[in-house]
Formats: structure tokens, C-alpha cells, sequence
């Protein structure tokens, strides 16, 4: 055992487009190693296919005669379930442990004397997996949706560019907050408590299993204001569908903006208290 601390400098501004130059690196990278899992890519579409069925006909069945639940009509409910199961796969709340694996067997020690932050890196790398994910995990559930149920087509001409602006947003606060949750093997070295715990809180507050306009209002906004959860999932889907007006639609694109700024900040300062004190496990 031994201990490690490690200093990572900031990008100048005559490096910027290196920088840049780097990032874009990584991400490519990322976007290669994802897209060798070619038969995981076809078993998830059957999968999202599957639970995309079985949730379209219950929120139908919660609609009922109504044609409506909490705001939402039936074509929405059904854009809403198809584009939730394929954008689960683009923002990917669970099944990223690389860090906390890093940690663990002491692997970690060489990120650290790598010029580029563990933070952007793994970021990087994660933009890249989404890139991937976009075309072969969000594309295949919005076409078989449509084939089998009456969905909501946006009548706005900007709701698509915010919907994707918002996608990536959220990839960017999603990742962030798996960061956050990894990052406490620096201290706890078995991170299965707090994957447990992740795993069934984002689950539930970030909108996936049911829409968290179901919730009470006050409910509601304690929790978009209060936590990133909402962000993850229930922004992005909402825009899509339009469910609120422009203005509101913006304002929670905004506040998804201010938690993955918030979050990124955090997953910084707590990388650089780790790195203060490091004891390397394995190593």
C-alpha cells in the first residue's frame, strides 16, 4: 500500500485546441469500444422492446376511457414510453463501473499521471458511448413504436433541437452523478451500497418507471428543484412531448443545464480531495 498524490493543470488558452483536439480523441475512442458490442446493442433493442409494450399498455390502461393522465394523452403516453426506452440506453443510468473498478485494483494511479483530468476523460469517453447509442439504441424503439400504438408527433418547429439539446444534457448530468457514485470507492472501496442505492432511487425519481407528473405537484417541483433525478429522464421526455408550454419547457431545459454544471463541479472537487490522499489498493 502506498499513497499517490497527483496534480492535473488546467487547459491554457493556447491549448484550447488541443484540447479540444484530445477530447474529441477520447470520445472517438469511446465511440469504437462501444460499437464492438454489435450483438448487446441487438439484445438491448429486444429487451427496451419488450418492457416498451408491456408500460405503453399499462399507461393506456391508466388513461383509460379518460384518453388523459396528468396532463398527458394517449399518443403522448405512447411517445413518452417508446422514447424513454430508448433514450435509457443513451443517458445509461446503471452499468458503468469502470471507475470504481480502477479504484479498487489500484489502476486508478495511472489516470493520474495522464495529462488529461480523470473528469474529462471519462466524460469523453461516455459522449463517446452515447454518440454510438443515439443511432442504435434511441432510433430502433421510435420506429417500432409506431408500427403498433398512436404516438405523439411534435407540432413545434424547435421541440426536436431542444429535445436533443436536452439528450445530451442529460448524458453529461447522468454521467456526472455515475462519477459521483463511483467515486466513493476512493473511500468505501465496495461501492455496492451506493449502486444499490443509485440504481433504485434514479430508477424511480428520474421519471422511468412512471412519469413524475403521476406525483403531486408540490411533489413535483421539490423534486426538479431539489434533485438531479427529474433531469435524467423526465426533462428530455416532456420536451419531446410537449406536455408544457415553450416558456416552461425552457426553464426546465435551464435548470437541467444548472444541475449538470453543478454536478461536473462536484465530481471535480471531490476528484481532487481524493487525489490528495490516495491509498492505492493492489498496487
Amino acid at each position: 500500500m502506498g499513497s499517490v498524490t497527483a496534480t492535473v493543470a488546467p487547459p491554457t488558452n493556447s491549448n484550447v485546441i488541443r484540447w479540444f483536439r484530445t477530447f474529441g480523441a477520447i470520445s472517438g475512442s469511446g465511440f469504437r469500444r462501444y460499437a464492438t458490442y454489435r450483438q448487446a446493442a441487438v439484445a438491448g433493442v429486444v429487451t427496451n422492446s419488450v418492457f416498451g409494450f408491456l408500460r405503453c399498455y399499462v399507461f393506456l390502461a391508466v388513461a383509460g376511457t379518460a384518453g388523459t393522465a396528468a396532463g398527458y394523452d394517449r399518443a403522448q403516453l405512447a411517445t413518452f414510453v417508446w422514447a424513454g426506452q430508448g433514450l435509457l440506453a443513451v443517458v445509461l443510468l446503471w452499468g458503468w463501473t469502470d471507475l470504481a473498478d480502477r479504484i479498487r485494483t489500484g489502476e486508478i494511479a495511472s489516470d493520474l499521471l495522464r495529462p488529461v483530468h480523470p473528469v474529462t476523460s471519462y466524460l469523453a469517453t461516455d459522449l463517446g458511448r452515447a454518440g454510438y447509442a443515439l443511432p442504435t439504441r434511441l432510433l430502433p424503439p421510435l420506429l417500432v413504436g409506431p408500427l403498433f400504438f398512436d404516438v405523439y408527433l411534435p407540432a413545434r418547429a424547435a421541440t426536436v433541437p431542444l429535445f436533443l439539446f436536452s439528450a445530451v444534457t442529460a448524458v453529461v448530468l447522468c454521467f456526472g452523478c455515475r462519477f459521483l457514485v463511483n467515486a466513493s470507492a476512493y473511500w468505501l472501496q465496495d461501492v455496492r451500497g451506493p449502486m444499490i442505492l443509485w440504481t433504485v432511487g434514479s430508477g424511480v425519481l428520474a421519471g422511468l418507471y412512471f412519469p413524475l407528473r403521476f406525483l403531486p405537484e408540490e411533489l413535483q417541483w421539490a423534486l426538479w428543484v431539489g434533485t438531479p433525478f427529474p433531469s435524467l429522464l423526465q426533462t428530455p421526455l416532456d420536451v419531446l412531448v410537449e406536455r408544457d408550454p415553450p416558456a416552461t419547457q425552457l426553464g426546465l431545459v435551464a435548470l437541467q443545464l444548472g444541475w449538470a454544471v453543478l454536478i461536473l463541479v462536484a465530481c471535480r472537487l471531490v476528484q481532487r480531495r481524493a487525489e490528495r490522499r490516495l491509498v492505492v489498493q493492489g498496487g
